[in-house]
């Protein structure tokens, strides 16, 4: 949700996205922050972006969600968890990320999979570049090429 404010991160992320499209199909999307939250509480407001999230995906979407209590994976356990979906022919990964507050019910019960980046916090802006930087390494793990170091 919203779009990333800091330019130090803004240059960051197409750079990923291009390294990203030497492997696969692959589209960034970042949908409007809401307006007038004040009159929200943050129910509320989860709830609403929940509703304009799922307008954008379809229902044969394969949906995670990055959040706090999703599985800890490490990075070759994300690369597997990847080359599972490739083998079983999914047809389209969806990650979110979610807003300040998280995701909605709707979103959870929606959602196929969690997967948690860290139990440390960050802004949701800079979670977007972790998981462009995390999706690069796990398919260049999955084709044995030399960015990851273990």
């Amino acid at each position: 949700m919203g779009k990333t404010n800091h330019s130090a991160l803004r240059q960051w992320l197409p750079e990923y996205i291009k390294r990203l499209t030497h492997y696969v199909r692959f589209t960034w999307t970042e949908l409007p922050e809401l307006k007038n939250t004040k009159n929200l509480n943050q129910t509320e407001q989860k709830e609403e972006e929940g509703k304009r999230f799922i307008k954008q995906i379809s229902t044969t979407d394969f949906l995670i969600l990055f959040d706090e209590k999703g599985s800890n994976q490490n990075s070759k356990g994300f690369a597997d968890f990847l080359q599972k979906h490739l083998n079983a022919g999914t047809k389209k990964l969806v990650f979110a990320v979610g807003g300040p507050y998280g995701f909605s019910e709707e979103m959870y019960k929606r959602a196929q999979n969690k997967i948690s980046l860290s139990p440390l916090t960050f802004s949701h802006q800079m979670v977007r570049i972790f998981i462009a930087e995390q999706l690069y390494r796990a398919f260049s793990i999955l084709n044995n090429e030399p960015y990851h170091h273990e």
